[in-house]
């Protein structure tokens, strides 16, 4: 049973805890309530006390176990004149903060689950608009070719997304650094 500081985790929590490690190993459509009930020892009954719905425990985990740190547009930082180390920068701070079941979860099941897609593309939305303001600040006035500095935060946030999902499957990870440069590049 899992213990935490106070004791003996509650029953939702271990409820969570169960949830997350079998749907980051099997997937959620392939794991029945009552397989979270008994790696999580407590009735499956209990389930349905806290998560009426088989979704809902989807839903929680995602809500509170997949957290995505909004920066404030004046605290993303730039390197004056120099894009790829401002996108290093970037990259170095990436906003998603869960464990590795529940990365592998977020990227797995949001294909088929809106609120697992929702979360992920807010994720999307954030690597995206700090990747864009500081491209604007390493690059003030980029000629007013704000649609290059578009497609170079877009083409980022892209890649780091995959990058995520691509060390999920492989456990191989992109240098985010070689990335920035090769973007960098791009923008001359």
């Amino acid at each position: 049973m899992p213990v935490t500081q106070n004791g003996p985790a509650d029953a939702r929590t271990r409820i969570l805890d169960a949830a997350e490690a079998l749907f980051a190993t099997s997937g959620y459509d392939a794991t029945s309530t009552a397989l979270v009930a008994r790696r999580a020892e407590v009735p499956k009954g209990l389930i349905f006390h806290y998560f009426p719905q088989k979704i809902e425990l989807l839903v929680a985990l995602i809500e509170e176990r997949v957290l995505i740190e909004v920066m404030p547009e004046e605290a993303v930082e730039a390197v004056p004149g120099d894009p790829a180390r401002t996108l290093s920068r970037v990259a170095r701070r990436f906003p998603l903060h869960a464990s590795p079941a529940m990365r592998r979860i977020l990227f797995r099941e949001a294909d088929t689950h809106t609120s697992v897609r929702d979360r992920l593309g807010r994720l999307n939305g954030e690597v995206f608009r700090r990747a864009r303001r500081a491209l604007e600040l390493a690059l003030p006035g980029a000629r007013g070719d704000a649609a290059r500095l578009e497609v170079a935060a877009g083409t980022f946030a892209a890649v780091l997304l995959y990058q995520e999902n691509l060390s999920q499957l492989t456990g191989e990870r992109l240098d985010p650094d070689a990335v920035a440069d090769l973007i960098a590049r791009a923008l001359g």
